[in-house]
């Protein structure tokens, strides 16, 4: 079993995220869809899917259905906007990515290309707007540090984020998001870590938007990071000529 301090964690997360410029993933992408902490879900079959990052913050998800030989879904982000094409419903949708979820029936309306980008890239704390408290969470059953970061809103410390690591390693085995009511909206858990280009990174990815209504789980096939193949013209998804456009607030 390993120590660390909360010192040496927080740079640990600094390490993995900061040396990380640019990146394309091809991995088995399975959507289940519904409510996931209780009532009926739904299990779509495996897909293919292509994701490409740039920093500061742009990312692009592409999803191959095998069954209809074409495209599922593609998404992309760009600065503070998102834009969602879904070429089976002729739907092509745009909005802020802090846009709340939908009550739509097809939760693919839920997509959002940022909440992929927070699951695989895994902020440091700001030390300039964020306090970091360390929990030792270890007994006869598991050997877990995990970092707490809090923010400052008005008089009240809330909870922002959970960042989990397995003391055996000291690999990153879990990050939770929540709201400013405690509601958790992401909880993401890594395994399989392996080494591209010179980089450590999780080749399992379990994201789940209890919020959004769906869970996606990534198995890394292929991945190159920092190689200089992907540009800002790779990121830049178009509306396709004729569909129908919905706008979020």
């Amino acid at each position: 079993m390993l120590s660390a301090t909360k010192q040496e964690l927080i740079q640990h997360v600094r390490d993995f995220s900061d040396r990380i410029q640019s990146f394309t993933i091809k991995a088995d992408m399975s959507a289940s869809i519904g409510s996931l902490y209780g009532g009926k879900v739904t299990d779509y079959p495996a897909i293919t899917g292509y994701i490409l990052f740039l920093r500061p913050d742009d990312i692009r998800v592409i999803g191959l259905d095998p069954v209809i030989h074409g495209t599922a879904f593609d998404m992309a982000s760009v600065g503070n906007t998102f834009r969602v094409s879904i070429p089976p419903k002729n739907q092509f949708i745009t909005g802020n990515n802090d846009a709340p979820a939908t009550q739509s029936q097809n939760k693919l309306e839920n997509l959002r290309p940022i909440a992929f980008l927070r699951s695989l890239l895994i902020a440091p704390p700001d030390p300039k707007t964020e306090y970091t408290l360390l929990e030792d969470d270890t007994n006869e059953t598991k050997a877990v540090y995990i970092l707490l970061i809090v923010k400052k809103e008005g008089d009240q410390l809330v909870l922002e984020r959970n960042i989990y690591f397995n003391r055996y390693t000291l690999q990153i085995s879990r990050q939770k998001t929540l709201d400013g009511s405690g509601n958790i909206t992401s909880d993401t858990k890594y395994a399989a870590w392996k080494t591209y280009n010179g980089i450590s990174f999780p080749a399992s990815i379990d994201i789940q938007r209890p919020q959004d209504g769906y869970e996606v789980v990534l198995t890394v096939m292929d991945m190159k990071i920092n190689t200089g193949e992907v540009t800002p013209e790779k990121l830049d998804l178009k509306q396709p000529p004729g569909a129908q456009v919905k706008t979020l607030p």
